[in-house]
């Protein structure tokens, strides 16, 4: 059952992240729309990440005997995955996913506010900013697309991690009428194609033929199936631990999400306070979502049947 879930949630992400990579042929999306959506991926993000994957990552803790510690175990390892991201996107640069006039290769470009001119850096990360035409940066903007391609294919690996572990836990803990790990892939589905759209862009800019350009976004659209099938060989070879294994793989994956969440919305804080109640009910909107989706996916509410000692169990039907 774990099976056919993970092949049609990969054909689908396949799909969207080959969508997203041929955005740039067609036209140039608005920047108000692209942070529109961009904050609603982000409240599911969030959502699946607190209420989803951090309590399925405490129960695989429980279950695998380790008691009122699991609470810390799975915290550490979502600390663990939010620095992992923080460190790869300070280092390569990866996570923007404007699509309008990347003057620098990395990070959006707005309209010049007086808000904008107090607040420009020098740093070769800055997300909001405007930058002169310089040497260094048009050094950096050739190899933007490179930086972005290793930062979001590591990110995507992680993504087939999750989804592999989400997939198995909500199985394990909801049973085989669940949709299980569909949060997961709701993130991972809604948010690839953004990724892809990155790196083709980048690659638009930096004068790539479109066969490279397809090529690569072939080949990137590949790397979450990769992702779910490495994780998936692993935790069949360590059959005694596994849940151990799904309990780290999954709170690692939330700290992800939440970086990545965080990133998406936090700088529009500043730059876009005329939009301000929309991108606010856009969060709201995708918290809500992965509120709702928890209900249907079954297996974030199965879980009290987990031994505690001195405590008597009882059937629970939600």
């Amino acid at each position: 059952m774990s099976t056919l879930f993970l092949i049609v949630y990969c054909v689908l992400i396949v799909g969207a992240s080959l969508a997203g990579g041929l955005v740039p042929l067609f036209t140039r999306a608005n920047h108000r729309a692209m942070q529109f959506i961009l904050s609603g991926v982000a409240g599911v993000m969030l959502g699946v990440a607190l209420l989803h994957l951090i309590p399925h990552g405490y129960f695989e803790y429980r279950e695998a005997g380790h008691g009122a510690a699991s609470i810390d175990l799975v915290m550490r390892w979502a600390l663990g995955g939010l620095l992992l991201m923080f460190l790869l996107e300070r280092f390569f640069c990866f996570h923007h996913h404007e699509v309008e006039g990347l003057e620098d290769g990395c990070g959006h470009e707005h309209a010049a506010t007086p808000a904008e001119d107090r607040h420009r850096h020098d740093g070769p990360c800055d997300h909001n900013h405007r930058h002169a035409p310089t040497d260094a940066s048009a050094h950096h903007h050739r190899l933007g697309w490179t930086g972005a391609a290793v930062g979001m294919t590591i990110h995507s690996l992680l993504e087939g991690v999750a989804l592999a572990a989400s997939v198995e836990a909500g199985l394990h803990h909801g049973g085989a009428t669940t949709l299980a790990g569909f949060g997961t892939f709701l993130v991972i589905f809604l948010h690839k194609s953004f990724d892809s759209l990155t790196i083709g862009t980048l690659m638009a800019k930096g004068g790539h033929a479109p066969a490279v350009r397809h090529l690569v976004n072939g080949l990137f659209a590949l790397i979450v199936p990769v992702g779910v099938l490495l994780f998936a060989f692993g935790l069949k070879s360590l059959p005694a631990s596994a849940h151990e294994v799904l309990g780290a793989a999954l709170a690692l994956s939330a700290g992800t999400f939440i970086c990545i969440a965080l990133s998406d919305v936090l700088p529009e804080l500043q730059f876009h306070q005329h939009d301000r109640v929309k991108l606010s009910a856009a969060l709201l909107a995708g918290l809500a979502v992965a509120f709702v989706i928890g209900l249907f996916e079954g297996g974030a509410h199965g879980h009290l049947d987990v031994d505690v000692p001195g405590h008597e169990h009882h059937d629970h039907d939600h």
